[in-house]
């Protein structure tokens, strides 16, 4: 009997391209991918930042970049085009995943759901209240949101290099731990980071959310009519005053979630397709006939319908996110000059200091303490094998605030080149040692769910 190999024209040389992987293994992937290359562009601004490049790395950034139409016109420099408009295909994503966890994932089961929930809210709220307690009636009090964020690509990086050390359960729990995280923070700046709302163009923009609401009650499942109402939308909200990458999460929110044809009307067509293919015999030069291509195109045409655009856009964008969006933000944005004679000095600012302790002392109390509490009083439970001590260990990572604490410190001083430097080298050095203390302490300190069990034997 023959099998696949013996009809196959070319060796493949990745052996991942014939294993089936799931949604949830396509987004670990993804989010590993995006980890690295953004600590590899983090790290390349920062050279860049501190070597005689600096001007011209400075000066790039700041090249303004023109856009209009007739009198209308949008003039920003490209660091504000990177910040205000590629993050709002970021956003775009983040708004899908969270979508995702709520209708199909982590977030749809209340009993799956409650534990995350409770933890990013302890991570978001304690983090918080330290850096205000620190900076109340200070400059830099407007900061109070930078702690509040965990950035889930290096988070769930850091936990996939620790493979099987790491039960799947606590990755799925991080994983939706950072999205309610982003959910909250997303709010915080849509409500406490808008200085002053121009009322019409706001009109606009949700008339133009109302419009993509019905396109998706309507059943329009092609993304192309999102996609143009959604840059609409974009630049109206830019005009209101509310910052305009809040456009990329509600177009996600209009986003179907479910697919065109339903999956038993799918397998039937393509069964019937796949017939009518093999009806054809194959050419020498296993070229195929014109009838094939068109049963081909039929083929990719349903293989599309089956699937939720919201599934569908979520794969498509994670790839230009990860390689473009992110890797250009941390250009961007992590260049610091630093002037290591006067970094003990920076360090001991109220808003340097707010900011890592925030990050790494708030983040532990508010995820593992309000976990730990919950779980005694049988609120939620221990995701399924995995110990306190994996438990805490995992609470540090979630002390890792790069992408969206950066973005926040953008917005609460604009244009304020101290405290800025101030809060990125407190979200730098807070973010490192908070990734490599979860990952020492879950690599070879915590102990796991079996070793835990066998203990208890012995005893």
């Amino acid at each position: 009997m023959k099998t696949l190999k013996d009809f196959k024209l070319y060796a493949p040389w990745e052996k991942a391209f014939n294993r089936v992987a799931t949604p949830f293994e396509h987004f670990l992937h993804q989010q590993t991918t995006t980890g690295l290359i953004l600590m590899f562009m983090t790290v390349v601004a920062l050279i860049l930042a501190n070597s005689y490049l600096y001007d011209t790395y400075h000066h790039f950034f700041e090249t303004r970049i023109v856009i209009g139409l007739g009198d209308y016109k949008i003039d920003h420099s490209i660091h504000h085009w990177i910040n205000d408009g590629l993050m709002a295909l970021f956003f775009f994503v983040i708004g899908l995943e969270i979508k995702r966890e709520a209708l199909v994932g982590e977030l749809s089961d209340i009993k799956n759901a409650i534990l995350p929930i409770i933890a990013a809210l302890g991570g978001v709220i304690v983090p918080a209240l330290i850096y205000y307690q620190i900076n109340m009636g200070l400059p830099g009090e407007n900061g109070w949101g930078i702690p509040m964020a965990t950035d889930i690509a290096f988070a769930v990086s850091a936990l996939v290099l620790l493979g099987k050390r790491v039960p799947i359960a606590l990755v799925t729990f991080l994983v939706a731990l950072a999205i309610v995280d982003d959910l909250v923070a997303v709010g915080v700046i849509a409500i406490f980071y808008t200085e002053q709302i121009n009322m019409l163009p706001l009109l606009w923009a949700l008339g133009c959310f109302v419009l993509l609401i019905g396109f998706n009650r309507f059943g329009i499942h092609r993304p192309l009519p999102y996609f143009l109402v959604g840059i609409v939308m974009w630049a109206f909200m830019l005009e209101s005053g509310i910052h305009a990458t809040i456009a990329g999460i509600l177009v996600a929110m209009a986003i179907p979630a479910k697919p065109a044809y339903n999956p038993k009307a799918f397998q039937e067509r393509m069964c019937d397709l796949t017939e009518k293919f093999s009806e054809y015999k194959f050419k020498e030069d296993f070229q195929l006939h014109d009838q094939q291509k068109g049963i081909l195109h039929k083929m990719e045409s349903n293989i599309h319908s089956v699937q939720a655009p919201l599934n569908r856009l979520e794969h498509d964008f994670h790839l230009p996110v990860s390689l473009l969006v992110i890797p250009l933000f941390a250009m961007a944005n992590a260049g610091i000059a630093i002037d290591f004679s006067h970094l003990s000095e920076v360090i001991v600012e109220p808003i340097t200091m707010g900011v890592m302790i925030g990050l790494v002392v708030g983040k532990v109390v508010g995820i593992f303490g309000v976990s730990f509490i919950a779980i005694k009083l049988g609120l939620a439970k221990l995701p399924n094998g995995s110990t306190n001590s994996q438990l805490f260990g995992v609470s540090f990572l979630g002390g890792i605030g790069f992408t969206m604490s950066i973005f926040i410190a953008n917005l609460a001083w604009p244009g304020d080149g101290v405290m800025l430097f101030q809060a990125k080298m407190g979200i730098l050095i807070a973010s490192l040692f908070a990734g490599l203390f979860g990952y020492i302490w879950l690599r070879f300190i915590a102990k796991s769910a079996d070793v835990q069990e066998g203990f208890e034997k012995v005893e």
